[in-house]
């Protein structure tokens, strides 16, 4: 078992209706991140170096800021999670400001993650040794098979869930986006499970 992450929106009802997830469809698949990108942008939180989507920002000239910040949504299933756990009054005014504002920063954010989403797959596109480029760092676990994963980044390496490679999880996120923005959305965020 693992953790994975999926990209999550304002309107689920129009986005994950019953023919979203038809077999025949594949928007999974078309759609899906790998739970290499889950740990991918979970390395902030995890690695004492710097991590590789920010090593990825420094290297295209790109805020990759907006990315981490889809973390920070915060369902209501997430709200009441957290608030379970709070032993004050002032603990849960304060979770409940954090989380208006988080959810506030994130409103309609989906035509700016699709322009950065793009303009990372064009920058990222033309660099052949991405792995190369992107320093491990000594002593932290390579959860990401950082030669794989960072390698081929035009190609298709998974079946859209299992062994995608940064690039094909890119696009997947972009065709999500598009699909999802087709369809009525204006704001995406992050959900692990």
């Amino acid at each position: 078992m693992g953790l994975d992450i999926s990209i999550n929106v304002n309107n689920p009802e129009e986005i994950f209706d019953t023919t979203y997830y038809d077999p025949e469809e594949r928007n999974f698949y078309q759609h899906g991140l790998s739970r290499t990108f889950c740990n991918f942008i979970s390395r902030r939180d995890v690695i004492s170096g710097e991590p590789e989507l920010d090593q990825i920002g420094r290297l295209t000239d790109i805020d990759i800021t907006p990315i981490y910040d889809m973390n920070n949504y915060g369902d209501d299933e997430q709200l009441q999670f957290m608030l379970s756990h709070t032993e004050t009054d002032e603990e849960r005014k304060q979770i409940i400001d954090d989380n208006t504002a988080n959810r506030e920063k994130l409103k309609g954010n989906i035509s700016s993650m699709l322009l950065l989403i793009n303009n990372l797959i064009e920058k990222l596109s033309p660099i052949k040794n991405l792995p190369e480029l992107l320093q491990q760092q000594p002593g932290n676990p390579d959860t990401l098979n950082h030669n794989a994963y960072f390698a081929n980044f035009d190609k298709d390496t998974g079946d859209g869930y299992i062994d995608n490679n940064l690039g094909q999880d890119f696009r997947n996120f972009r065709r999500f986006l598009i699909y999802a923005k087709n369809n009525g959305t204006k704001t995406v965020y992050f959900t692990y499970g």
